[in-house]
């Protein structure tokens, strides 16, 4: 289908109030070795991401004490979660031009903008994706009671391109079991400093955060397993347009990658260097592919690179 750009007029529906009550888990471990916050992460069922987060900011005791996110467990050990709720938060629908690519009954995809939050989070609470969704599928804040009704995946804020969006609990239950079983097939554009060699190949380096700056991401020991598969599109001068297609959902994965072996993405000024050309870094979600929740069909979406990235490389 051929993508349209869509506005939405004054919102008829009242703002989605999202509460939620202080969660409290205790768990004895029955089998020695295991990680901390692999262990948190799979008994809460909650990411491992977050999981660590619980555990650098204090809210999971071992036995009591306070601990650290690589500590191994012993058998008996007594583990102690509090996950704390979140501010309450008004999710109100907004009208935020958007195009979308695809809709149907069960989810939506769009084209996000750079710049765009896909999710209300701290210090941000209005005039992002989600704000955009409600205000054309006002029942979406129904799902799961959540500050993220239908997000099943996610792009950084000055990261443009494809995403999907599910509009009720069955879709998004489809959606990430997909996600699970790594069989979403993403490709991002990607333009990266140097002359990047070979022309195929695989970046496969654990993720976490960094240990010095809890704010970045970096490639650590005993980080969570990714790996990103690129091949080259075409050399410049002193630049690869590649596209990268991530087999893992690790925060900032590609910049972290690319970063990792030498050749930062352009205008990344978190994992590389300012550009004047480009107040973001040169990363898009081009193409997205997955099966319909309703059929099972597999199907693909391509979107064009924004005119910020067009200018850019023909700046270059």
């Amino acid at each position: 289908m051929s993508a349209q750009t869509w506005t939405t007029g004054e919102p008829s529906v009242r703002p989605h109030v999202v509460t939620e009550m202080d969660k409290r888990f205790e768990f004895i471990v029955s089998s020695p070795g295991e990680r901390l916050d692999k262990y948190v992460a799979e008994q809460c069922q909650i990411s491992r991401s977050y999981a660590q987060k619980l555990i650098d900011d204090g809210q999971v005791a071992v036995n009591g004490h306070a601990a650290k996110v690589s500590q191994k467990l012993n058998a008996g050990d007594r583990i102690a979660v509090s996950i704390p709720p979140p501010l309450p938060i008004s999710l109100a629908p907004e009208d935020i031009p958007l195009k979308v690519v695809y809709e149907d009954k069960d989810l939506i995809v769009v084209d996000k903008p750079a710049g765009l939050l896909v999710h209300p989070a701290a210090g941000q609470h209005a005039g992002t994706l989600v704000n955009a969704i409600l205000a054309r599928c006002p029942d979406l804040g129904e799902i799961n009671g959540s500050v993220r009704p239908g997000i099943v995946h996610r792009l950084d804020k000055d990261t443009s391109g494809l995403m999907m969006v599910a509009k009720n609990d069955a879709a998004q239950r489809s959606l990430s079991r997909q996600i699970k079983q790594r069989s979403i097939k993403k490709g991002y554009l990607a333009l990266v400093l140097g002359h990047l060699t070979p022309k195929h190949g695989a970046i496969d380096a654990p993720i976490g955060r960094h240990p010095k700056d809890r704010k970045r991401m970096a490639v650590v020991s005993g980080g969570r397993e990714a790996r990103t598969e690129y091949k080259v599109i075409k050399y410049f001068d002193d630049y690869t347009l590649v596209e990268a297609m991530p087999e893992t959902g690790r925060t900032h994965q590609i910049r972290v990658h690319f970063a990792a072996i030498g050749h930062p993405i352009f205008g990344d000024h978190v994992y590389g260097k300012r550009s004047l050309l480009l107040g973001r870094q040169f990363l898009h979600a081009h193409r997205l592919g997955f099966k319909l929740p309703s059929s099972g069909e597999f199907v693909e979406f391509r979107a064009e690179l924004p005119p910020d990235l067009e200018e850019v490389l023909r700046q270059i």
